[in-house]
């Protein structure tokens, strides 16, 4: 009769023993997920990053070749106002300067001014997308950063909390191992 207590008490803390060992994996294998999901949300934020790095050159790049544009478009206009008035003096040479012309045409556009005020439009949208694109960039980054810092204190607690739990699974491995012998 005493031995047979003493079965099922070891049949006890076996089963016990067996739990505990059973929900120390479950909890090793939740804290595994756990860091893989973090690992998963790490990686699309910097491929996010990435993706607006090559955005804010792309901006760099057509706001140069924009200037590029607006700078030719400068030589070429002031290239037309001296063929025109080499076109004027011509014709006025071969009049002899006798001939009075008026034009009773209102003036025509000031090119000049045109290329100016475009200019200044496209300078004024490409500040305000590099500045949002920063902007974005960087709310961006401070939220790598805090999921970043998140993510290591979760796994210094995950792993912290897995010695313990090996510790302990040890602690009753040996227990068992103890009643087994006896």
């Amino acid at each position: 009769n005493f031995t047979l207590l003493q079965i099922i008490s070891a049949t006890v803390d076996n089963n016990k023993m067996l739990l505990d060992i059973d929900n120390s994996k479950m909890t090793a294998d939740d804290f595994r997920m756990k860091y893989e999901n973090e690992l998963v949300i790490r990686q699309t934020v910097e491929a996010d990053i990435n993706g607006l790095r090559n955005l804010l050159d792309d901006l760099t790049l057509l706001r140069a070749s924009l200037e590029t544009d607006l700078e030719s478009l400068k030589d070429e206009l002031i290239a037309l106002k001296k063929n025109h008035e080499e076109e004027m003096r011509q014709l006025q040479s071969q009049t002899g300067g006798d001939v009075s012309v008026e034009v009773n045409a209102a003036p025509g556009p000031d090119l000049t001014k045109i290329l100016n005020d475009l200019r200044n439009e496209y300078e004024e949208i490409i500040d305000k997308n590099r500045r949002e694109v920063e902007q974005w960039y960087e709310v961006k980054i401070e939220e790598v950063n805090r999921q970043v810092t998140t993510s290591t204190q979760d796994i210094q607690t995950s792993s912290h909390q897995v010695t313990e739990l090996r510790r302990e699974m040890q602690n009753l491995e040996i227990e068992l191992q103890a009643q087994l012998s006896t």
